[in-house]
Parts: C-alpha cells; structure tokens; sequence
C-alpha cells in the first residue's frame, strides 16, 4: 500500500506540472529550470569547478570544499563522494551495475523517489551498461528497477552516465570495500523521462556497484 500511495504521488507532481505547463513555453521553462538549479547550489553552498579544473585534480572533487564539476557539455553537475573499490568499466565491456539512488524534484524542492527507503529496499535498481569506445549506454531491468516502476521506460538517464568514467566498479568483498557514490544535479534533458517532458530538474545521491 505504501508503494502504491508513493507511486501515486509521483503522479500527482507529473499532472501538476503538466497543467502548470499548458500556460508556459519552452523558454519560460528552460527559464525556471535554471532558476532552480542555481537557486539548489546557493542554498547548499556548492562550489562550481570547470572541467580543467576537475582534471587538474585528477577527476575528482574535493568534498570538503563541496565541489561540484560542471560538465558544459550537458549541463550535469557531480560530486564525486567516493570513487569505490574495483576499476573502471572497459572499453568493449558490458556489466551488470546496480545502484541505490534518491532523486529529488528541484523545482518542488521535495523527496519524489528512492530505493533507500524500507518499503523499497529490496529492490536495487539494476541496468545493463555497455562501455563503446568510451561512449555508455544502459538499459533498466524492468524485473528490477524502481525507476522503471515509477516512469514506466527501461531507459537510464543520461546523467546517471556522466559519472561511469570517472568511478571503479566492484563489490563489498572486505571490510575495507567501497561503493562508488556521487552527487547529481541533473537538468531535464539528460534526466528521465517525465523530468524530460515536464521540464524539471533533480538532484540525486547514487551509488553504482558491479553486479554478478
């Protein structure tokens, strides 16, 4: 029942925006999402880095600063929290990754949907990656997936992507075994698919793992 009330709740946002959005054009909501998205960084006192700077650093950002890398390309910015145990995704390979997320709605300023909570915490979001010539793409396993339960599309986000060359892959084999985690501001265009037609951005907290 729970599931089903939080499910129904992300319906609700979906309806709102799209009746807010009848009465806006594109540019009004291009307009508001870039509102949002920097009003999030002052309010969270982030520090914005350049891709130079982000490589100068070895392609990571220093959490005590609270940085965040913006790739200009895209528009996503990340924080990179832990680079995790294992190695980077190959080119030519294919893995099963799975990942624990929280996505927050930017223009709401509210919690709209994770897999960290009890009642979905047997569910791990699971995606086929495959790494061509540096070039990722996924697909969600709708068997597992709360994103897919949610939006009803088997595709990942673009944004959920940014982070693949940059973070290792592994598993929690020994006590000193870390999951990779990142931070994301995520705007429309690179995010799921109702953020994408409603116009809206996120913010997520994910931590990506190699599956068997």
């Amino acid at each position: 029942m729970k599931k089903i009330s939080f499910l129904l709740g992300i319906l609700a946002v979906v309806l709102a925006f799209s009746s807010c959005n009848k009465t806006e054009t594109y540019a009004d909501q291009l307009d508001r999402e870039n509102e949002a998205i920097n009003a999030y960084i002052v309010k969270h006192g982030i520090k914005v880095i350049s891709e130079e700077q982000f490589e100068k650093q070895g392609n990571t950002t220093d959490v005590s600063k609270n940085q965040y890398v913006l790739f200009a390309s895209s528009g996503v910015y990340m924080q990179i929290i832990d680079k995790g145990t294992g190695e980077p995704l190959k080119k030519g390979e294919t893995a099963t990754v799975l990942c624990r997320f929280t996505e927050n709605n930017l223009i709401t300023d509210t919690l709209q949907l994770t897999n960290s909570i009890l009642y979905f915490g047997k569910t791990v979001d699971k995606m086929s990656v495959t790494n061509t010539s540096g070039t990722y793409t996924a697909s969600f396993d709708p068997k597992s997936s709360v994103m897919y339960e949610a939006y009803r599309s088997t595709s990942v986000p673009a944004g959920w992507l940014v982070p693949l060359q940059y973070i290792n892959l592994g598993r929690l084999t020994t006590p000193t075994s870390k999951l990779a985690k990142v931070k994301l501001i995520v705007p429309s265009q690179q995010g799921q698919i109702n953020a994408t037609q409603s116009v809206y951005p996120c913010s997520y907290d994910i931590t990506y793992q190699r599956g068997l």
